[in-house]
């Protein structure tokens, strides 16, 4: 039996329909520096030709793992043929010089003895993927370690936040397993950054500018330069940022560029919580640990039910965007209001400025409780008219109709609604006159919304997003950390993040 060395972090999974275009992926992520790649065989229409795509690959580039699936159809892969032909194609793949061939536990429970020869010669992975949620998986386990084999991959998919931290902790339930843990989806994708700190042998990635294998997958250059899989530990303080959706998100790109400026063993992560899911996630931020996080659309609100102590400003205003804990309690705070107050205060004088606030949700509050606390005075309008009463009237601000606009002027303009945010960039609440001299959008993604580029056609002064963004993101970061934010460190990650 050849000695087995360890297997990089990464893995890139290329599945590809034929022989070419493997090749062509595999020589682009090799020359990228990539030393890990999964060639999916049953993605080819003939998949006995990838064995000599193996070959012909690892003659140019030796210094790469080749790790060489074949999974059948029946198990939600693309081979059609018998469970012999499949082992025979992953023996001409070992020939071809692949290091290590992953069998689907279904597969190895019909054909056990054939899989010794493949493991003389090979890391033999044997893998169970569930594409319906996640089960009990120390009863997966007990399954799985009656095929001897030299690591195992289990694979769920996540529902739930809790999903991810019954995934990640069965490393410490089974301590003596060799394994590679994974959860798909969105939800899932927690566990495709925290595993290998977790004891996961290595993550998948998708190819670099291409899409993945499995729902969650990203590029192996997002896992290493965003996330930092091979950097933190599993001592690492996690954070991150809850939402619904959560994918457009730049927060993870620019609290983990300022972790890393700040060389801090921790890690930032974008966590999807659907609406009915706030108490579920709060059971995983106990069990993961989680040290604190953001919160944003739709949850600010309806979070602090849920915390133990929230400061005065942010109970009164109604909605937390930063939650932290502290001496075992989980506390809240709202630091929207200085991202509004500071961009804003460097425009006007705020004690002497009138100022119209669209919306009625966690921003609208925050941004209406701090301007009138600034002494502006501040009129409020949104497509609820009743919504649009009920906050004027707890601070202290006047309730205005869209209709009533027409006749009516600002100083400013502040735009809290997810109108116009990526991927519905052509939402905008005001599609001709804007009642203002000074607009500014809350929305940061895109960064020029289409509510600005209406602005700038009509010679307002815009303020965008990204301003009051990265004014909560630096307060944040200091809450939670007690060091100073990288402010400039921060904000060229936004830009890059937002492709600019």
């Amino acid at each position: 039996m050849p000695h087995k060395t360890a297997l990089p972090k990464i893995c890139i999974a290329l599945g590809l329909p034929t022989v070419d275009q493997l090749m062509t992926h595999a020589r682009q992520e090799a020359d990228s520096g990539e030393t890990f790649l999964e060639f999916r065989l049953d993605y080819l229409s003939q998949p006995i030709q990838g064995a000599q795509v193996i070959k012909d690959f690892l003659e140019r580039y030796p210094q790469v793992t080749v790790l060489a699936t074949c999974r059948r159809h029946q198990n939600h892969g693309h081979f059609n043929g018998s469970i012999e032909e499949q082992i025979g194609i992953l023996d001409a793949a070992i020939k071809g010089g692949a290091r290590a061939v992953d069998v689907e536990i279904e597969s190895a429970e019909n054909i056990q003895p054939r899989l010794e020869g493949l493991r003389s010669r090979s890391w033999l992975v044997v893998s169970y993927h569930n594409f319906g949620g996640t089960p009990s998986l120390d009863a997966v386990a007990r399954r799985m370690l009656k095929i001897p084999a030299d690591a195992y991959k289990i694979v769920s998919t996540a529902r739930k936040p809790t999903d991810n931290h019954r995934v990640l902790s069965l490393a410490k339930s089974q301590p003596r397993m060799p394994l590679v843990l994974l959860a798909m989806g969105e939800t899932g994708f927690p566990t495709r950054v925290l595993s290998t700190a977790m004891g996961g042998l290595f993550t998948y990635a998708a190819p670099n500018g291409q899409s993945g294998t499995a729902a969650g997958q990203v590029s192996a250059r997002m896992l290493r330069n965003v996330f930092r899989v091979e950097k933190f530990t599993k001592a690492a303080r996690i954070y991150g940022v809850i939402a619904d959706p959560v994918r457009h998100s730049i927060s993870p790109a620019v609290h983990n560029r300022a972790f890393q400026f700040r060389r801090l063993d921790s890690i930032y992560l974008p966590f999807l919580v659907h609406p009915a899911q706030l108490k579920d996630f709060f059971l995983f931020a106990e069990k993961m640990p989680i040290s604190g996080f953001s919160v944003t659309i739709p949850h600010k609100q309806k979070i602090i039910r849920y915390l133990d102590i929230v400061d005065p400003q942010a109970r009164r205003i109604g909605a937390v965007n930063t939650v932290f804990k502290k001496g075992g309690k989980w506390r809240g705070t709202n630091t929207d209001v200085q991202g509004i107050v500071g961009p804003l205060s460097k425009r006007i004088r705020l004690s002497k400025a009138s100022v119209l606030v669209v919306g009625t949700g966690g921003a609208a509050r925050g941004a209406a409780f701090a301007l009138t606390d600034a002494g502006a005075k501040v009129a409020i309008v949104g497509r609820n008219a009743d919504r649009v009463r009920a906050l004027a009237k707890v601070c202290d601000a006047e309730p205005l109709l869209r209709e009533q606009l027409d006749s009516r002027y600002f100083d400013a303009l502040i735009h809290a609604t997810p109108l116009g945010m990526h991927p519905h960039e052509d939402g905008c609440f005001f599609p001709g006159r804007i009642p203002a001299e000074i607009v500014f959008d809350m929305v940061y993604n895109p960064l020029e919304t289409k509510l600005l580029k209406h602005a700038c056609e009509q010679k307002k002064e815009c303020v965008d997003g990204l301003s009051m963004f990265l004014e909560q993101a630096a307060l944040q970061f200091e809450t939670w950390t007690g060091e100073t934010a990288p402010r400039s460190a921060m904000e060229k990650a936004a830009r890059e993040a937002l492709g600019f």
